[in-house]
């Protein structure tokens, strides 16, 4: 864990910049009433006790300005490194119980984040990247065996250039919807309504599209058919107050994670129960999957992530692109809920705590 300038204050007594100014004045004024002590008891020549007064006062101003500018100079050029897009120096006397340990520390903690958003640039473009290329290329080669007089543009082969195409065009709306999100121009369109009839219409939406065309998301389509939805609401009246359409993709995609995971022939549940607030609601979605490790846990809801899994999540599955969680995890943040991997003994459980009317945003 990371320490900033006021944890670092808290392990050892702080001692400012002026503090030592001050303690260098007084120190100066000492060493010169001294001498002139001296030179009254020893009858030695006032320009002598000038001298040697003026000679330990600057040694003793060069000593403890060296220690003040040195880390400046540091700082400054880690500062400049950063500007060119060096990310991997760091500023040391971080430790430092004074002003330049602060700013210090801040320069050094800047860089981490700067860091780790240049990384997270870097593999955004690289996972964009491979996932457009893929439906890319599966459609060019539909087409050109199609020009080549290899198939004929039959309705099966047009059929599986739509599905590309399809897919193309849901992860392009996944990013848009990510992009949205990311510069804040989603609204938040809350409202109350009672949750039974309607997550009984999500999972009814879900069974219907695995059924005609494969359960499909942001995050990717499979042909899950095998897997039992079900829905548990109690008390039957409960009512919560959010955006229905931002719930709506919470619950979808959460869903077609937990399919994808879930065994052959698995249960997927889906549970709602009455939160601490008024019209705030805790929902549940577990499946009957590997579950997540531990240590990936933190990691889930980033985008592009699929976890450590390397086999295919069950029949029909292709693995997605690793942004439904994320679409998850921001309409939750937008709501001002949160959402999180909790305990359990079998399989995945994901908890998503909505604040309810008075916490909501928007």
């Amino acid at each position: 864990m990371r320490c900033g300038p006021e944890q670092r204050r808290r392990r050892g007594v702080s001692i400012s910049i002026k503090t030592k100014l001050g303690t260098l004045v007084v120190v100066s004024v000492f060493i010169t009433t001294g001498l002139l002590l001296v030179a009254l008891e020893t009858s030695t020549e006032l320009r002598f006790i000038t001298v040697f007064s003026v000679i330990a006062t600057l040694l003793i101003t060069q000593f403890v300005a060296h220690g003040l500018t040195a880390p400046l100079e540091e700082m400054s050029t880690v500062a400049k490194g950063i500007s060119h897009g060096d990310f991997t120096r760091r500023v040391r006397g971080a430790d430092r119980r004074d002003e330049l340990g602060d700013l210090a520390s801040t320069i050094n903690l800047m860089a981490d984040d700067l860091e780790a958003v240049d990384r997270h640039r870097k593999e955004l473009v690289a996972n964009v990247s491979h996932e457009l290329r893929t439906p890319i290329a599966a459609l060019r080669a539909v087409l050109e065996n199609v020009v080549d007089g290899v198939s004929a543009a039959d309705p099966e082969t047009m059929r599986t250039a739509l599905k590309q195409t399809e897919r193309l065009g849901r992860l392009v709306e996944t990013l848009l919807d990510l992009s949205r999100l990311d510069n804040g121009v989603v609204p938040l369109r809350a409202r109350r309504f009672e949750v039974w009839p309607y997550l009984s219409g999500v999972l009814k939406e879900a069974n219907l599209a695995a059924g005609r065309r494969g359960l499909a998301s942001g995050s990717g389509r499979h042909t899950r058919t095998d897997v039992h939805l079900h829905l548990d609401v109690a008390p039957p009246e409960l009512t919560a107050y959010a955006d229905a359409e931002r719930l709506h993709q919470v619950v979808a995609n959460l869903i077609d994670n937990a399919v994808k995971h879930s065994p052959a022939h698995g249960r997927v549940t889906v549970r709602a129960r009455r939160g601490a607030q008024p019209e705030s609601l805790d929902l549940e979605v577990q499946d009957e999957g590997p579950g997540i490790p531990e240590q990936e846990r933190h990691q889930v809801f980033e985008r592009f992530n699929r976890g450590a899994v390397s086999s295919p999540h069950g029949k029909g599955s292709d693995g997605g692109t690793g942004l439904g969680l994320a679409i998850a995890r921001w309409a939750v943040d937008l709501h001002g809920g949160r959402i999180g991997v909790a305990e359990s003994a079998r399989g995945c459980r994901i908890l998503v705590t909505l604040p309810g009317i008075h916490q909501a945003r928007g």
